[in-house]
This record gives C-alpha cells, sequence and structure tokens, in this order.
C-alpha cells in the first residue's frame, strides 16, 4: 500500500504541476479551452488571462509542498504535510465544482482522494 499510496501522491503533484502549466502559459490552447470548458474569446481576455495565471501557480505551490516533502522530509513529519498538500488539492477540487466546473471533482478531486485514503492506509 505505501508504493501505491507513492504513485498516487505523485499523481496529484504531476497533475498540479499540468494544471499550472496550463493555466499560466497554455491558456490560448485548444487543450485550455477543452480542459476548463471555457471559450476562446473568454481566455483571450487580459483579465481573464492574469486570474487564471494567478490560479496556476497556487497550483504550483501546492505540486511544489508535495514533492517537497517526498524529498525533504521523512517519517512523521512527511506523513502529516503529504497529509496536508493532498487535503488541499481535495479542498480546493470540491470548491472548484461547486463554484465553476463539476468535472472538477472527478479531474482533480478523484485523484487526490484516493491519494489521501491510501496515505491514511499506509500510514496506520
Amino acid at each position: 500500500m505505501k508504493v501505491l499510496s507513492l504513485i498516487l501522491v505523485n499523481l496529484v503533484a504531476a497533475e498540479a504541476f499540468f494544471i499550472m502549466v496550463l493555466e499560466m502559459f497554455l491558456t490560448q490552447t485548444k487543450l485550455a479551452r477543452d480542459a476548463f470548458d471555457l471559450s476562446a474569446e473568454y481566455l483571450a481576455q487580459k483579465e481573464t488571462r492574469v486570474s487564471m495565471a494567478n490560479q496556476g501557480l497556487y497550483n504550483g505551490f501546492l505540486g511544489v509542498g508535495i514533492v517537497v516533502a517526498e524529498l525533504m522530509l521523512s517519517g512523521v513529519p512527511q506523513v502529516i504535510v503529504l497529509y496536508l498538500f493532498v487535503g488541499f488539492v481535495l479542498v480546493a477540487a470540491v470548491f472548484g465544482a461547486l463554484t465553476a466546473n463539476k468535472k472538477i471533482l472527478l479531474t482533480q478531486g478523484l485523484p487526490a482522494l484516493l491519494a489521501l485514503l491510501a496515505l491514511i492506509i499506509a500510514n496506520h
């Protein structure tokens, strides 16, 4: 279960970095339009680009928190910080599903939930 939890946690981190790149640098692409279900016109607006870049930065911070916990911590402190950052992703996904797009719950929330459950099982 330890290996599965590490795989799932790394998947959550990779997804956070992917979303960061999408929101910060690729908002004008078909990939971003499809991922966020937003029109090209909306994504082309300066205010939208700035807002998306800001959101992307926060996603990057989540990914960095997970990677730092994995590389620089061990034992109980590592597990606690992983709970924290994976939990942040889960909370962000629930909020995003409630306020922006329901599919966020599946695309971002489900991997975070599975990673969190695997962490709990592997460490108790």
